[in-house]
């Protein structure tokens, strides 16, 4: 009998674990379906992320819309023939008014699609260089 009890509990442990397994590898969370203190957790480690990489990679545009979602402010202008763009993620809450400022933000600034700058560098470089 205790060995019944023992195969049932073992099986009910392997296919819970499995299921959950399941989910959390096929189903992963959406920046636009998370609420926005989860959205801006999210974004703060991805951007850690990025930043601890490095930008010698040459990340590109669609790959971080792809990891973060739409950011909450963007900025964009032409410079000669580059096209230059800044996106603003919410990563920091400063204000309980229901509105995304910037310094509530990390930027990323890109270079004819390509991940140049980030943080308070990449604002710098944004209204000083282009």
């Amino acid at each position: 009998m205790a060995n019944k009890i023992i195969k049932g509990v073992a099986v009910s442990l392997a296919v819970y674990t499995a299921f959950f397994t399941g989910v959390v590898m096929y189903y992963p969370d959406k920046p636009e379906k998370m609420d926005w203190e989860d959205r801006q957790d999210f974004n703060k480690v991805q951007i850690e992320k990025i930043s601890d990489s490095g930008l010698e990679n040459g990340i590109s545009h669609k790959e971080i819309l792809t990891m973060l979602g739409g950011p909450d402010i963007s900025e964009a202008k032409m410079s000669g023939a580059d096209k230059i763009q800044v996106m603003y993620y919410r990563t920091q809450h400063k204000r309980a008014d229901g509105i995304t400022s910037q310094d509530e933000c990390t930027p990323l600034l890109f270079k004819n699609d390509k991940l140049v700058a980030l943080g308070e560098k990449a604002e710098k470089q944004f209204e000083n260089e282009y």
